[in-house]
């Protein structure tokens, strides 16, 4: 019985862990589409000191959680059969989304760091 419950468990993590593949691809794609968007445009607000410091490191931030995002998902990009090989392309799959939400985040965190600071000095 347990055996049959472990089965049962470990192929609702794969079904879960399709899913969250299929949310992180479009995470990526949204967040690389949106930072791709914001600097088009050459009419970038001018920013001193402190907050272009913060502005970098936020971008420079949503980059790196991008980058590893997209580094675990090319490692499961596969999914694999043995049990234990599936507990792992499950865990690289599911810290890929954590990845994705994080860049995301920072992405948020610069658009509204750009919102106050146009509300602040205009």
């Amino acid at each position: 019985m347990l055996r049959n419950q472990l089965r049962r468990d470990l192929r609702w993590l794969r079904r879960q862990a399709r899913k969250d593949r299929r949310i992180t691809l479009a995470l990526l794609a949204a967040v690389l589409g949106a930072w791709t968007r914001q600097f088009l445009p050459a009419d970038l607000p001018p920013a001193r000191g402190p907050l272009l410091a913060l502005a970098l490191g936020l971008l420079a931030g949503s980059a790196a959680a991008w980058a590893a995002s997209a580094l675990l998902l090319a490692r499961a990009a596969r999914e694999r059969r043995d049990p234990v090989e599936a507990l792992r392309w499950i865990s690289r799959v599911t810290r890929a989304k954590e990845w994705a939400f994080c860049s995301l985040g920072a992405y948020v965190a610069w658009h509204l760091l750009q919102f106050v600071t146009a509300l602040l000095l205009g």
